[in-house]
């Protein structure tokens, strides 16, 4: 089926848009747009992926649900539109950036910059209705994103996996570990961020990493 995507992406997971989950998964969305409040707008739903084209993806920062307010999501995982409030989740990374880094946070929690480096921040569901938290979860989302992590690492090498909490942490399966390098730790929710997210300089490591294969730093 057709899907609007960014070209190198498409060709990678041409295959899952055939499937018969991801066409039932598709008329699911189609409808929860027509009859709901849905977030992120239904043009932003591949976001991630037209920000930060295949070629182009060194590093992947795995989140879980979309924002379910008006005007944060828009298809970024922990990223939020210009103006605004931060989020909790993303004040916590913007602190462990600058303990690790020395890097002072921006104003802005929209994470654009990150994506067209390279970054690719994917959520593991990619739509929501509005207030109400995970309501599109177990829909096949976690399905497609799932054979993503999958695709792309065994399509590609040298790419860091930053894996956070312990939903994203059991991604490590799909990710040959010799080809690729694994970051787990706590999740950056206020809830646990304290429990080893704050202090795993997972950015300076990534950027260590990259630098060793004789590829770009990003710049946090």
């Amino acid at each position: 089926m057709e899907v609007k995507i960014e070209a190198g992406w498409k060709q990678l997971l041409q295959e899952e848009f055939e499937k018969e989950y991801f066409i039932k998964l598709t008329e699911f969305v189609r409808d929860e747009y027509r009859t709901h409040s849905i977030f992120p707008p239904a043009a932003k739903i591949f976001n991630a992926f037209d920000i930060c084209p295949l070629e182009k993806t060194r590093v992947v920062i795995l989140g879980q649900d979309p924002y379910h307010d008006v005007n944060q999501a828009h298809g970024l995982c922990f990223s939020v539109n210009d103006g605004i409030k931060i989020p909790p989740s993303l004040v916590n990374i913007y602190k462990e950036i600058n303990s690790d880094c020395g890097i002072t946070p921006p104003a802005s929690g929209n994470l654009e910059r990150w994506a067209k480096q390279g970054v690719l921040l994917l959520n593991a569901t990619l739509t929501v209705r509005a207030h109400q938290a995970g309501s599109h979860q177990k829909k096949g989302w976690e399905e497609f994103t799932d054979s993503v992590i999958k695709r792309l690492a065994m399509e590609k090498e040298n790419i860091v996996f930053l894996l956070w909490g312990a939903y994203a942490g059991k991604k490590s399966m799909y990710i040959d570990d010799k080809k690729h390098y694994i970051l787990k730790s706590p999740h950056p929710s206020p809830l646990s961020a304290h429990r080893g997210f704050l202090g795993n300089k997972h950015f300076s490591k990534t950027n260590d990493f990259l630098v060793s294969k004789g590829l770009e730093p990003i710049q946090w």
